[in-house]
């Protein structure tokens, strides 16, 4: 900890450079904002950053939304304006150099400005760490030369970049700081117009098109399979955006038995707290059900030719971040050819019928979301602040 006072801090002009490059980053930096300015009220903050971190009083030079580029095809397109985007962030670091340079998530394009700004002399920070713990793990060599400080917010991941002495601080989750403790199931079943004691299934087969096309027919006829068995089950769909739930309406559809399906545009949160079970594919879902305290089952699947591959690549035991944050498996992970309408039908009633096993997975659920509730916007400004004052003195 810095033996600086408060008041010391606070009367130094800091300019503090900040790229975020999506809506999460837009968010996580704006909290950072907000926990900065409390200690450098004078401070300057200036980069990329989207709506959030504008109306916390940021400068953005470019719109975040020129950054917001999603898959090979649509990066290969773009390539020449990410390019021209970095040069001129790089050119006016160097000119008006920050004293400190953050970069929030978006590995691809923010640790490639770090290492040049920490070659010129800078500080840099990076927030968010690349799941390089999981796969390409030779990529901390290259991230050890960019940055000055690693903010991770799992515990799982400070423990790697430690082992490669990295310096790292763990902050938390933010999710886990706005989402209570204690989920009101009751509260957001009135607000969505479910009876109190209706057994409920949330189904998340992803965010994204392609994710949908491979996972919605399954999870339906996993649900069909389920209703077949449970017919008094209410079965609840949130989609991301008006595309998404197109897409989920084809799929239903499309099959041959009329499913009674509830499609709720956007609200996916809660949606999950107004469950009894989510039936969900791998990602950062599975943080937002097990924070609500939700029993869940994950499936997933690839093209034969990814998941080969990536099953030589990836280097952990499991893929579901509870398991991860638990270091066992809390949450049953239906994979590849394991991921049969079957399989995940009959993991969802196991976990709809058994009380004792609820009861379990709420303590041990409980526990893990004590461990992300961190502060991390407060913490994260606190790590940042210490290398600074370091830096200047």
């Amino acid at each position: 900890m810095t033996d600086l006072s408060d008041a010391t801090i606070s009367d130094r002009k800091i300019t503090f450079g900040i790229i975020a490059g999506e809506a999460s980053g837009d968010i996580l930096g704006a909290g950072l904002i907000r926990s900065l300015r409390q200690r450098y009220p004078q401070a300057r903050f200036v980069g990329i950053g989207g709506e959030e971190m504008i109306a916390e009083g940021f400068h953005s030079l470019v719109p975040m939304e020129r950054l917001s580029v999603m898959g090979l095809v649509e990066v290969l397109g773009r390539i020449r304006e990410l390019f021209r985007i970095r040069a001129r962030l790089l050119d006016y670091f160097f000119a008006t150099p920050p004293d400190v340079v953050i970069g929030i998530d978006s590995p691809d394009f923010t640790l490639a400005i770090e290492r040049r700004c920490r070659e010129a002399g800078l500080l840099s920070v990076h927030y968010v760490s690349p799941s390089v713990w999981a796969w390409r793990q030779k990529r901390i060599f290259k991230i050890a030369k960019s940055v000055n400080l690693m903010l991770t917010l799992f515990p799982f991941e400070a423990r790697f970049y430690e082992e490669h002495q990295v310096p790292v601080a763990f902050v938390g989750h933010p999710l886990a700081d706005r989402i209570p403790l204690e989920p009101d199931t009751v509260r957001m079943r009135e607000s969505l117009g479910i009876e109190r004691d209706a057994s409920v299934l949330a189904v998340l087969p992803g965010s994204r098109a392609g994710e949908v096309g491979r996972l919605g027919t399954l999870f339906l006829e996993a649900c069909r399979w389920i209703q077949e068995r449970r017919p008094d089950l209410q079965l609840l769909i949130p989609c991301v955006n008006r595309d998404r739930e197109r897409q989920v309406r084809d799929l239903v559809e499309a099959l041959d038995v009329k499913l009674p399906v509830t499609i709720v545009r956007g609200r996916s949160r809660d949606v999950m707290a107004a469950s009894d079970v989510v039936l969900l594919a791998s990602g950062t879902a599975t943080l937002e059900a097990m924070l609500l305290k939700k029993p869940m089952v994950v499936g997933y699947r690839l093209s034969g030719f990814s998941y080969a591959l990536l099953s030589r690549l990836v280097k952990v035991p499991h893929v579901a971040l509870p398991n991860l944050l638990a270091r066992r498996e809390l949450v049953p992970e239906l994979l590849q050819d394991d991921a049969t309408a079957e399989n995940l039908g009959e993991a969802v009633l196991e976990r709809l019928d058994n009380d004792d096993e609820r009861g379990r997975l709420k303590e041990a659920f409980t526990e893990l979301h004590h461990t992300l509730k961190q502060g991390a916007d407060e913490r994260a400004a606190e790590a940042i602040s210490e290398l600074v004052e370091r830096g200047v003195h």
